[in-house]
């Protein structure tokens, strides 16, 4: 008997950070049996932090798949706010068995309707703007409410892809994958979360990232007015 192909699709947008799906592709594209596909609204390349992702296949003409995967990045902003993008987000959401994200693109998920009620995590700056839309903004680096995955900030993208593959094909084959790319991390600096970095590195740090955010929180406020007319949740 042939066991079924398990379909991860990443839904990817300009302005999305590469690291946030390349990370958990990484580790996915070695799950037995997976078929990992990357995905733009309409098939065309996308830039990303200085790099570009060609041979996208298009969000429309999947008909479904078993987990869907939404990474974040500044263009976040836009993406919350592009209708046809956020209509296939929920589309496939709907059919899938793990609704899953990165960094800010559960903020996607929930301009999508799919995340009111449920905890979910998000990068650090932009946690708070979970709330907007009746997430719970949960600290963790992955979070999991029911179908829903969520992973943290850009690294943890990483450790949510393992966590999946646990979840999909046990722990045994999560650790022999973690261990085949030799996932050990030791950072060299313990500045990695605002608990921990230094006060200085936190404050110049939080200044680069409120350039613009007043923009990024506008757009978040539209797109659960938007939410409340028109999705359910």
């Amino acid at each position: 008997m042939t066991t079924p192909q398990t379909h991860i699709v990443f839904a990817i947008f300009p302005g999305v950070t590469h690291l946030d799906f390349t990370g958990p592709h990484q580790v996915l594209a070695r799950l037995p049996g997976a078929k990992v596909s990357v995905a733009s609204l309409d098939g065309q390349p996308v830039e990303a932090d200085g790099l570009t992702f060609a041979n996208l296949d298009v969000l429309s003409e999947i008909e479904r798949c078993d987990v869907l995967c939404v990474p974040g990045g500044f263009g976040v902003t836009e993406a919350m706010l592009d209708d046809a993008f956020i209509a296939e987000i929920r589309r496939l959401a709907w059919g899938a068995k793990y609704v899953t994200s990165v960094c800010t693109g559960s903020l996607v998920l929930a301009a999508a309707g799919l995340l009111t009620g449920k905890k979910a995590g998000c990068h650090w700056a932009w946690r708070d703007q979970l709330a907007l839309f009746g997430a719970i903004p949960t600290a963790e680096r992955v979070v999991r409410d029911g179908r829903f995955i969520t992973g943290g900030g850009v690294t943890a993208g990483v450790d949510f892809g393992l966590t999946l593959i646990a979840e999909l094909a046990g722990e045994t084959v999560a650790q022999m994958i973690q261990l085949a790319v030799e996932y050990d991390p030791h950072p060299p600096f313990n500045a990695g979360s605002p608990a921990t970095a230094p006060a200085k590195v936190l404050e110049r740090v939080q200044a680069i990232y409120d350039d613009g955010m007043d923009e990024r929180r506008a757009a978040a406020v539209e797109a659960a007015g938007r939410l409340k007319i028109s999705s359910p949740a």
